[in-house]
């Protein structure tokens, strides 16, 4: 198989991230609409993400965060998102650049996405075992931590778009 000098894998994760920037932006200006709340999954290790070093030690590689009731300051821009979350009853700032997202779902539509490390970070990780496998398809998501509610059920089912299946092997 012919080299992609398109690098078409990295186009489409970078326009997937789009649809999540959109959002949270979208949801800064306006606030969440209806049941809309979102989850949203990311490398804690990787450079850029900026939490609380108690949240990097107990989330080493991955860490999902819920945004639906107690959320402040959202701001997102080209290269990432910040926003203030309470742990445990304490306000904590945290910013996070798009590129270590390996998921978002908003379970009030069935709505998720899953997305592969591109560039520097899939190589400096591509003997971790698991990263770049982010969301399973049948998402078991918890709100880690968090003072968020999680969503009813053992399992959140829904349509995630994952671009392995389009993939060649």
């Amino acid at each position: 198989m012919a080299k992609d000098q398109m690098e078409y894998n990295k186009m489409v994760e970078t326009a997937l991230r789009g649809v999540v920037r959109q959002v949270l932006n979208q949801t800064a200006a306006e606030g969440l609409s209806g049941d809309h709340h979102f989850y949203l999954t990311f490398r804690t290790d990787l450079p850029g993400v900026e939490i609380p070093d108690y949240l990097r030690e107990r989330f080493k590689e991955e860490m999902t965060i819920v945004i639906q009731h107690q959320f402040w300051d959202l701001v997102a821009d080209e290269q990432h998102f910040a926003l203030t979350l309470s742990f445990n009853g304490k306000p904590e700032n945290l910013s996070v650049p798009f590129s270590a997202l390996t998921g978002f779902f908003d379970p009030s539509v069935q709505f998720g996405l899953q997305f592969q490390l591109i560039g520097d970070d899939a190589e400096k990780h591509a003997s971790s075992e698991n990263s770049m496998a982010a969301m399973p398809a049948t998402l078991p998501i918890e709100a880690q931590d968090t003072d968020e509610s999680e969503p009813e059920g053992d399992n959140v089912d829904g349509n995630v778009v994952t671009l392995d299946q389009f993939r060649k092997t």
